[in-house]
């Protein structure tokens, strides 16, 4: 589908920096319009964004309250692609994500009946309370681009993203996601309490809202906007000194060049995380009008793009390390040439 899309537009004349130019300010709007719906959560926006150019998925972790939910739900309304939500609980079933067949007794067929992964934008809320049977079927929806059911492959729609929410502070009746299944998440983003000008501001938004209603989005990307967006975007140029960088900051993880860092980590990334990083770093420059990647890019990223690839040895956890502080004592160690 991306090879037509692109052969489409050589047909049409335009590359992949004409069309990243025309979609842009309309990019540049939509992130204003999060931006100002969502106080104090410019992060969280970006991340949702650089996912959504980079083809990925996104977890986002966070106490209950902090707008998880609809900073999801405010990036739908931004975009002209349908939105499903899925609410996770301990009984939910793989045919409630993927559809079922159902027997149509008037012409003696069954007839496949989507479910509501069959949308552009899929946000599967707390998903620690899906049981591991329903992680193994959205993993493959978000591995593959495709699901299963009854034994037939279908295709999932093009863009296709997931956002993910779960609560790290309840864990009765939770299922932790597996190692395979976080690494299939390009960013995992932490959302922290606000502090007391924010929660002000929160509030004054709140009451606003609740008055006026909220404000619309002063542009939707389609479709067709978000696939030309992300070839501009992944058109961005990724230097030499800057993809050394990157993989300089991974094998550091499992190599010999920072032993005293390596000892607390007992699985490092593999280098599905080196990829999701240079594409990370690419959408995000595109996010800032550049066309070219920098370490900066890189360095804001490597947290939320490294941290859950990785698994700390039990002497580091029991030290207080986490996975998040050992990539920010990785940034202090490696610095970009």
């Amino acid at each position: 589908m991306a090879s037509a899309a692109l052969a489409s537009a050589a047909q049409e004349g335009l590359t992949p920096e004409t069309e990243g130019s025309a979609v842009l300010p309309r990019l540049l709007e939509l992130r204003a319009f999060l931006e100002k719906s969502l106080i104090g959560g410019q992060t969280l926006v970006e991340r949702l964004l650089v996912a959504l150019l980079s083809d990925g998925h996104v977890l986002i972790e966070g106490a209950p309250g902090l707008a998880k939910t609809r900073a999801v739900k405010l990036l739908a309304e931004g975009l002209d692609a349908p939105l499903s939500r899925i609410q996770c609980t301990p009984d939910l079933m793989p045919a409630d994500l993927t559809g079922t067949s159902v027997w149509r007794p008037d012409r003696g067929v069954f007839e496949f009946v989507a479910g509501p992964i069959f949308h552009s934008l899929v946000l599967v809320d707390e998903i620690n309370r899906a049981p591991p049977k329903v992680q193994s079927a959205l993993l493959e929806a978000m591995a593959e681009r495709q699901t299963t059911a009854a034994g037939v492959t279908h295709k999932l729609p093009d863009p296709f993203m997931v956002a993910a929410t779960q609560n790290p502070i309840e864990h009765e009746g939770t299922f932790p996601l597996p190692e395979a299944q976080l690494d299939r998440f390009m960013l995992h983003a932490e959302v922290k309490a606000p502090d007391a000008a924010a929660e002000r501001a929160i509030l004054d938004l709140v009451e606003e809202e609740g008055i006026a209603g909220p404000p619309p989005p002063a542009a939707r990307l389609s479709a067709q906007d978000v696939r030309a967006a992300r070839r501009a975007a992944q058109a961005v140029y990724l230097s030499p000194a800057v993809r050394d960088y990157i993989v300089r900051l991974t094998s550091s993880l499992r190599g010999t060049a920072l032993p005293d860092l390596a000892r607390k980590i007992e699985h490092p990334p593999s280098p599905r995380g080196a990829i999701a990083l240079a594409r990370g770093a690419k959408a995000r420059a595109f996010l800032h009008g550049r066309d070219h990647a920098t370490p900066q890019d890189v360095a804001e990223l490597a947290v939320d793009t490294l941290s859950h690839r990785l698994i700390l040895a039990w002497r580091a956890v029991a030290d207080g390390a986490t996975p998040r502080s050992v990539v920010l004592e990785l940034l202090d160690a490696v610095e970009p040439h």
